[in-house]
């Protein structure tokens, strides 16, 4: 990737937050963290949930793109990529708005883990009932 002109957008999902570049004009490869899509990810349904807003817009092999990402799991780091790429593809082109906003791209999806409360197992598990 040379110092050539980029669209960039930032996607967050749980607690991974990824930083999303597009280059226009390149064969459709994917760099995550330097490392080749399918090497970082090797579950397809993974691959495909983070390429999917290209398939929407039908702009997949348009770009050449890199992603830094950090933080979270592999789900929730695909999930930050996907919306960082959508962010980054209205930069490249608004008119596209309708058709992510219809895919429910440009959502950032809110769930997050809930905090451990105390006498709690878990955030809401409770320890077993005993009457004596």
């Amino acid at each position: 990737m040379t110092a050539e002109q980029y669209f960039e957008g930032i996607g967050r999902r749980k607690t991974a937050t990824a930083r999303v570049r597009l280059y226009p004009g390149g064969s459709g490869k994917v760099l995550v963290n330097d490392r080749p899509l399918e090497d970082y990810f090797p579950r397809p349904v993974d691959q495909y949930h983070l390429l999917e807003p290209l398939k929407v817009t039908e702009t997949e092999g348009r770009f050449d793109i890199t992603v830094k990402v950090k933080g979270g799991g592999m789900s929730g780091q695909a999930g930050a990529i996907r919306l960082g790429i959508a962010r980054a593809l209205l930069k490249v082109d608004p008119n596209l708005r309708p058709v992510l906003r219809k895919g429910g791209f440009l959502t950032r999806d809110a769930r997050v883990k809930e905090r451990k409360k105390p006498g709690l197992k878990r955030a809401r598990k409770a320890p077993q009932y005993t009457k004596r």
